[in-house]
């Protein structure tokens, strides 16, 4: 099998550098070149952003598992079957304090949106023989990865023209608002944000629990920002004093959703090469439902698309990306 290498890329970033998170501005990026990249040096490639979901980053994607192959190895058994045709991939890195940053531009975390739509495709264009056209530009990802693909073409039109998306958040009254009580009891059960957001970074071992409220103050803090507001300069999604919902805020995020992003963006939706998601039938987060939504509300406005379920959950289910890379090589004309 002849195999592709990953270079890790140390990338510093002027659009992070000082953000209010504190998160490092200088962050390990892999960019997987395919097999045929050294072989014929005149060469040039499409790129794939494969991006992670919430509490990971690009490095996660390289983790090895005997029953569930890194995304490298993935990328060259497919090449090597026929099945995939050769593309440059890069793995961000946009993991902050709170989790993740959804792929946003935030007041409370950073620039992470114009960090990797504008900042890092300018860098892996200089850097390496790409193909430097949205033709051949595609992202893609799981989770928050997947919200972040759908956000990033939407926010960004011009920049990607395939995406693909597995797992992505949406439907927020779904997939968030019944976690926000369960957040509330478990902050004020802590004594206040503050105390209970310095009790998780000292913890050892991160629970269930645990992650369910941060994932809920890592959405706030990038679909409802407030500088004004404290102690982190975001706005939560619930009163902490009486657990009710600040409307308002819940609005802000609903703005975010890509539900109701897609009446905005319809024709950058419908210029793409490549619009596919799928989700799993059980998905702990509801988020089947938000993509069958998605799914009929494409259909209603002409957008051409491909949406698939499969009988599983949110967790473990990197291989549907046996069906996604292809499917993104071909949209970017790789050989």
């Amino acid at each position: 099998m002849q195999r592709g290498q990953v270079v890790m890329e140390r990338f510093e970033s002027s659009v992070l550098k000082d953000n209010a998170a504190g998160d490092p501005h200088v962050r390990d990026i892999p960019v997987y070149l395919p097999p045929g990249y050294a072989a014929d040096p005149a060469r040039r490639f499409p790129v794939a952003y494969v991006l992670t979901g919430f509490t990971s980053r690009g490095r996660g994607l390289l983790n090895d598992n005997p029953w569930s192959p890194s995304l490298d190895d993935r990328l060259n058994a497919l090449i090597d079957a026929g099945r995939c045709g050769e593309m440059i991939v890069v793995m961000p890195d946009t993991f902050t304090r709170y989790g993740g940053s959804q792929y946003l531009d935030s007041s409370a975390t950073g620039r992470y949106g114009t960090h990797v739509a504008v900042e890092l495709v300018g860098h892996i264009d200089r850097t390496y023989r790409t193909m430097p056209s949205s033709a051949h530009r595609g992202v893609m990802g799981k989770s928050s990865g997947g919200y972040g693909s759908l956000s990033l073409v939407m926010r960004h039109p011009g920049v990607f023209g395939a995406l693909a998306c597995h797992s992505g958040d949406m439907y927020f009254e779904y997939c968030y608002r019944p976690d926000v009580p369960k957040f509330v009891a478990e902050v004020t059960r802590a004594g206040g944000l503050k105390t209970w957001f310095e009790d998780f970074q000292a913890k050892l071992q991160k629970k269930h629990d645990d992650l369910t409220a941060l994932n809920i103050l890592a959405m706030a803090a990038a679909y409802s920002p407030d500088p004004a507001e404290s102690p982190y300069g975001i706005a939560l999604p619930a009163d902490l004093a009486t657990g009710g919902f600040r409307e308002d805020v819940w609005r802000r995020w609903l703005e975010s959703d890509p539900l109701v992003m897609l009446e905005r963006h319809a024709d950058t939706l419908r210029a793409l090469k490549l619009l596919y998601f799928d989700c799993g039938t059980r998905d702990e987060w509801n988020l089947h439902l938000g993509a069958r939504l998605f799914a009929r509300r494409l259909t209603e406005l002409g957008i051409a698309h491909e949406h698939q379920e499969f009988d599983d959950g949110h967790m473990n289910v990197t291989y549907r990306y046996d069906v996604s890379l292809p499917k993104m090589a071909a949209a970017l004309g790789a050989e």
